[in-house]
């Protein structure tokens, strides 16, 4: 599919790829997250020609790589969408403000940053200890709707990858007491617009590997302090020494999300246990299917 990838070099590359490492290594890493990304978009139906998303830019390595990927595919003319690259500031103290509107005008991507003190919200409401990530996870969902209605866009898209939803399986299993991930794609709860995740078959260290060796202007979410107690880090720890001890164990893990048996799981809303019973033999009492003693 990228075989005819474009050379750096070329006039016609976007400035989002200008001065990239010109190693085989770093082309086969470009080539596997476009690839990536183009079969996640493909396998669960994100495309509807001539729609507008909302891609949402926080300034992390996820989010560049996934603004990088799409713009990718959009200018070979695999996406057939409008782009709009979004940001929400959302007040936290530090929070360098000029990094990512400066970087998007520079690049040429035509973006909106949404200025929504949440962070004062989520301090007031969340008490001293208690980790803040879902209220502000929640505000910062509404207000991307919000946006996303105003710009007429029909989806929203965000940069969560294939460990951010291996790490949410562990989290429902092990404290939700429920089998739930990411979904690819979600519909919101008003019915009106659609959530996508492109990078749902890119693992973490590609978009690692890729920000860091594009130079990518990276703004670190430690912005609301330190919580390093957060579940979600005990269970990327638990799933490092996994991998460490199994390489390919995240891969495979992720591959049985994909591959859910729902009769051979306990859920009778998913399969109808009460009903399944062996075939009905005929009824050999029924002197209609006597044999003809004459």
């Amino acid at each position: 599919m990228l075989d005819d990838a474009q050379d750096d070099s070329h006039d016609d590359i976007h400035p989002l790829f200008a001065g990239a490492p010109k190693t085989t290594e770093f082309r086969k890493l470009r080539k596997r997250i476009i690839r990536d990304t183009r079969e996640a978009i493909e396998k669960y139906g994100m495309v509807e020609r001539g729609a507008r998303w909302l891609v949402c830019l926080s300034g992390g390595k996820d989010s560049y790589t996934l603004l990088a990927a799409l713009t990718e595919l959009q200018w070979r003319g695999l996406l057939p969408v409008e782009i709009l690259a979004c940001n929400l500031d959302q007040g936290q103290p530090g929070f360098p403000a000029t990094v990512l509107p400066e970087f998007l005008e520079r690049m040429g991507v035509p973006h909106r940053i949404e200025y929504q003190d949440t962070y004062s919200i989520v301090m007031d409401k969340v008490p001293q200890g208690r980790t803040m990530c879902a209220l502000c996870s929640r505000l910062r969902r509404a207000n991307l709707y919000r946006v996303a209605r105003e710009e007429g866009c029909s989806a929203v898209v965000l940069g969560h990858h294939r460990d951010d939803m291996l790490e949410t399986f562990f989290l429902n299993l092990f404290h939700g007491g429920k089998i739930a991930t990411m979904p690819p794609k979600l519909l919101n709860d008003e019915g009106d617009l659609l959530l996508y995740r492109p990078l749902a078959h890119v693992a973490e260290a590609d978009c690692e590997k890729f920000a860091s060796a594009m130079n990518y202007p990276i703004i670190p979410c430690d912005l609301c302090g330190s919580q390093d107690g957060l579940q979600r880090q005990q269970i990327k720890r638990m799933l490092d020494e996994w991998e460490s001890r199994s390489p390919g164990r995240r891969q495979k893990m992720f591959t049985a999300l994909s591959q859910v048996r729902p009769s051979h799981m306990l859920d009778p809303a998913l399969f109808d246990f009460a009903g399944l019973a062996p075939p009905v033999a005929p009824d050999e009492g029924n002197s209609n299917d006597l044999p003809d003693a004459r």
